[in-house]
């Protein structure tokens, strides 16, 4: 095969358009109430601090979409810093919570598992199509339902609640991930077929619209 065909086969990474975006800033902005939030979770501080940075992290989540929807400044950066940033964040408070003992070790590895398993395929897709990926549906109510597990634990939820919560974001997390899984291998199996040209990346993308509006 030649270096032309390699590059055929294989196209570059989608450029992301424009980095600071109002958006953007907003999203970036959901680490600053992050990072001391687990801070005080670590040391035992104000429970009303916590629970003041942890609505005022969730509260930009909620900001940066609905802003870059009013703004018609939605874009490629967009798409991957606010996941992004969510798991980061969602990590530092969830390995908080496990350090002090409000949170199992094994609900940090099943969400580390699916996180790691959607972001390697993610970032094939988006290697081979030069599109990203958006969230899908079952991924968004998973992430709803780990925040308000989070939330419960620093709330120091009842025994019972706390395993409802533990075994419905759980369940919901593992469902995700199987819808998720589903979008990757139905890519690849079309994108394999003969019939496909690949190496035009055309193709892949309008393939990949497909699959999105069926999952």
């Amino acid at each position: 095969m030649t270096n032309l065909d390699q590059d055929r086969h294989t196209p570059a990474w989608p450029e992301l358009g424009k980095f600071w975006t109002v958006p953007n800033v907003v999203t970036l902005s959901r680490i600053a109430f992050v990072i001391p939030a687990a801070v005080i979770i670590l040391q035992d501080g104000s429970r009303m601090l916590l629970i003041g940075f942890v609505v005022a992290a969730i509260a930009t989540d909620w900001f940066d979409g609905n802003i870059a929807r009013w703004s018609k400044s939605v874009s490629d950066w967009g798409k991957v810093l606010d996941p992004l940033v969510d798991k980061l964040g969602g990590a530092l408070v969830i390995v908080a919570l496990v350090i002090k003992g409000s949170l199992p070790l094994w609900y940090i590895g099943v969400i580390l598992l699916r996180d790691v398993l959607i972001v390697s395929g993610s970032a094939r897709i988006a290697r081979r199509t030069g599109q990203i990926t958006i969230s899908i549906w079952a991924g968004k109510v998973a992430v709803a339902s780990v925040a308000v597990t989070v939330l419960a634990a620093i709330l120091q939820a009842d025994p019972p609640v706390m395993r409802f919560c533990l075994v419905v974001s759980s369940v919901l997390l593992v469902y995700s991930l199987l819808r998720y899984l589903w979008r990757y291998f139905k890519f690849i199996q079309l994108a394999e077929k003969p019939a496909l040209p690949a190496e035009t990346g055309i193709a892949e993308s309008g393939l990949l619209d497909e699959i999105e509006s069926h999952s």
